[in-house]
């Protein structure tokens, strides 16, 4: 397979030394990282601010805002952000790297403060629909044009197809943000497979987060038409081994690439990048072109089109 381009990734929270998360933004590096990112065939992406507690992400909302207006280069490559958090299922497994302490309930409130520090730019919302009762804030961000995606999360099958009801569009990279050991059949891996046919689902496609055999079987049960890859990448993608930051975590890059807390624990975003995914599709799971193509270019970009 000849190497691609025009990839859309969904989920990026720093790339190539650069966090999104940091507490401050450098331009010239942020241009940089873009220019970098256009060179490993990314055509747009969305920059993903993560949990923490409600000023710090509107500051770091607002530094995203500020750096896409200060550079063209910046803002061809940032199509919109993804806001993954606070309104997140705090249990141990399922906040996966979100620090738990500032995981919340789901009110419009909140989510109002959110959006006014994305300036406009909030394309998409991760949020356990457990957290958000009655769906309420689900229902208003598809109201102000928001798609909504499910994400570290356990929320019953009643819960799910109630999300679904209300505008629910998207699913979180399936198979991770959930604990190792779940019940053998009513689990929320099986749930979001059982109502794949209403959902677009995101995967991260790098061996680590999810086995190729059991990625595999996911695609087969969602469809290409449905399914969607994302790197969720830290500040170390398109490195290599060492230490990067999340926010105000220390993330380890081992020598096969698996993104570790510090403790070695859990692992927190990837290292990976857009072609390595392609790559890594084709070697492991024998996708066609055409397949991969749908998986991180078509599927994205389509989602992104849609109000």
């Amino acid at each position: 397979m000849h190497a691609l381009s025009g990839f859309v990734d969904l989920q990026v929270n720093g790339y190539a030394d650069v966090d999104f998360n940091a507490d401050e933004l450098d331009d010239d590096r942020v241009a940089g990282v873009c220019r970098r990112l256009i060179d490993d065939g990314v055509a747009g992406i969305l920059a993903t601010v993560v949990t923490a507690n409600l000023p710090v992400m509107c500051r770091r909302l607002a530094n995203i805002v500020r750096v896409r207006e200060a550079d063209s280069v910046i803002a061809a490559m940032i199509w919109g952000i993804h806001i993954e958090g606070p309104f997140l299922n705090a249990t141990p497994g399922y906040i996966g790297a979100h620090p738990a302490e500032f995981a919340r309930d789901a009110n419009v409130d909140s989510m109002k403060q959110l959006l006014d520090a994305a300036g406009g730019l909030a394309r998409l919302v991760t949020l356990a629909p457990e957290r958000d009762a009655g769906a309420r804030v689900i229902q208003w961000l598809v109201s102000q044009g928001i798609h909504v995606s499910a994400g570290h999360c356990d929320p019953t099958i009643d819960q799910l197809r109630e999300a679904i009801d209300a505008g629910l569009s998207l699913f979180t990279h399936l198979g991770n943000a959930c604990p190792a050991m779940l019940p053998r059949h009513d689990n929320i891996i099986q749930r979001v497979l059982s109502l794949a046919d209403q959902l677009h689902v995101g995967f991260i496609a790098d061996g680590i987060h999810v086995p190729y055999v059991a990625l595999g079987n996911y695609l087969r049960i969602c469809g290409f038409d449905q399914a969607f890859v994302v790197t969720d990448a830290i500040s170390g993608a398109g490195l290599g081994p060492g230490e990067y930051r999340l926010g105000n975590r220390v993330v380890v890059v081992d020598e096969n690439l698996a993104t570790w807390a510090a403790d070695r624990s859990h692992l927190v975003g990837s290292a990976g990048t857009m072609q390595r995914s392609a790559e890594n599709l084709q070697k492991e799971l024998r996708l066609n072109e055409r397949q991969i193509h749908q998986l991180l270019i078509d599927n994205p970009r389509g989602i992104l089109s849609r109000p």
